[in-house]
C-alpha cells in the first residue's frame, strides 16, 4: 500500500502579504521622522553658512593684519549686504579681499545666484570690531558672529 501524504503549503497567502507590508511601511515610517532629513540637510547648511562667516572675518582680520590695523575700505559702519561683483547688488564688493585673503566670495548655499548678493552681511561697529550675519540661516535666532 502506498500513501501519499499531503504537500507543505509553500506560498503566502495575500492576508500575510499586505500584514508583512504594512508591518515594514511602518518601521520606515518611523525611522524617516527619527531620522528628519529636512532637519539634517538645514543643520548641514547652518554648519556651511558658520564656516562662510568664520572665512569672512579671518579674511578681514589678516588683511587687517597686513595693513597696520586699517580695516578694508568697503566695511562701512552700518550692516550691508556682500556682493559678488558689483552689478545688481545693492551692498559692499570686498575687492580688497578678493584673490589674497579669499579665494572666492563665498555665498549663503541658497542665496540667488541672480543678484550677485552672498545673503551675507557685514558692518564695522564704533568699537572697531566686525560683525557678520547670516539671516538665511534655518536656526533661531539667525547665525551672527562678531570679532
Amino acid at each position: 500500500m502506498v500513501y501519499f501524504l499531503p504537500m507543505e503549503r509553500t506560498n503566502f497567502s495575500l492576508i500575510e502579504l499586505l500584514l508583512v507590508i504594512g508591518i515594514i511601511a511602518i518601521l520606515v515610517s518611523i525611522v524617516i521622522v527619527a531620522i528628519n532629513p529636512t532637519k539634517q540637510m538645514g543643520s548641514a547648511r547652518d554648519a556651511e553658512r558658520q564656516a562662510h562667516l568664520d572665512e569672512i572675518l579671518t579674511a578681514v582680520y589678516q588683511y587687517a593684519v597686513d595693513h597696520n590695523g586699517d580695516f578694508p575700505p568697503e566695511l562701512l559702519s552700518d550692516e550691508k549686504e556682500i556682493c559678488v561683483y558689483d552689478m545688481s547688488c545693492d551692498g559692499v564688493v570686498l575687492s580688497s579681499l578678493k584673490e589674497k585673503y579669499l579665494s572666492e566670495v563665498v555665498r549663503d548655499p541658497l542665496a540667488d545666484r541672480d543678484n550677485g548678493g552672498t545673503n551675507y552681511f557685514i558692518s564695522l561697529g564704533d568699537d572697531r570690531r566686525v560683525t557678520v550675519t547670516a539671516p538665511g540661516a534655518e536656526k533661531d535666532p539667525p547665525l551672527r558672529m562678531v570679532r
